[in-house]
């Protein structure tokens, strides 16, 4: 079985150039996860009566939301750039922790980057296209008559008001739940090398008892020399 070249298998947590969980990329990948999160759990407020109560929404609530979705895309153009820097800022963490990595960032950090760029496109297909058709209000038209399919097999299905802003809501909890998925598996890569620390400790521990154990065993098997009597 062929080894890859771009892993470095000789690199442990042990090594000087282990980039684990203690190092400067991990403190720019969790700092945009925690900083998106933040703005989600913000936003939270607004889609709880759409997801996670079973009482009726009323009708205003719908316009409030329609109001408060199009304000927030109509925001000035330095926010989306500060969202993007943030994002490419996330990814380079990744890249960071992924030259040359050790089995460790191969199992944890490959598998969070996967979960950030899964959000990244809930975030540019979901929502940010949520947002637009909001703030189009495609279903004001006079030509909207419900959900539309072009196509017989694929093409573009236009939701209702309605259901556009819960499909909008939902992205936000899968957002939420994948961005959580990369924090628990950074988590586990700190946990994975405290254990491994813990097991090296132990070893050297254990390897020093049995050298002093040797040494004593040698000392005690060599011979006494004999004194000699010294003549009266």
């Amino acid at each position: 079985m062929s080894e890859s070249h771009w892993v470095d298998w000789n690199k442990n947590t042990q090594s000087k150039d282990y980039r684990g969980s203690g190092s400067f990329s991990t403190f720019i990948i969790i700092g945009p996860v925690c900083f998106f999160l933040g703005i989600l759990f913000a936003q939270f407020p607004y889609d709880f009566p759409l997801l996670w109560t079973s009482e009726p929404v009323q009708a205003t609530y719908y316009d409030f939301l329609e109001t408060h979705v199009k304000f927030l895309h109509a925001s000035p153009l330095i926010i989306s750039r500060i969202l993007n820097i943030v994002i490419f800022v996330g990814l380079l963490g990744f890249f960071m922790k992924l030259f040359r990595p050790a089995e460790s960032n191969v199992l944890f950090d490959g598998a969070s980057l996967i979960l950030y760029v899964i959000g990244v496109g809930v975030y540019t297909s979901n929502i940010v296209k949520g947002m637009r058709t909001i703030t189009a209000g495609i279903w004001d038209m006079e030509d909207f008559a419900g959900i539309k399919h072009d196509g017989p097999v694929s093409g573009e299905v236009i939701l209702g008001r309605e259901d556009t802003m819960k499909v909008l809501s939902a992205s936000n909890t899968i957002l939420a739940m994948v961005l959580v998925g990369v924090l628990v598996l950074q988590a586990g890569q700190w946990y994975a090398e405290s254990k491994e620390k813990d097991d090296f400790a132990k070893g050297d521990k254990k390897e020093k008892k049995n050298d002093g154990q040797q040494q004593q065993q040698q000392q005690q098997q060599q011979p006494q020399p004999v004194e000699e009597k010294k003549s009266q």
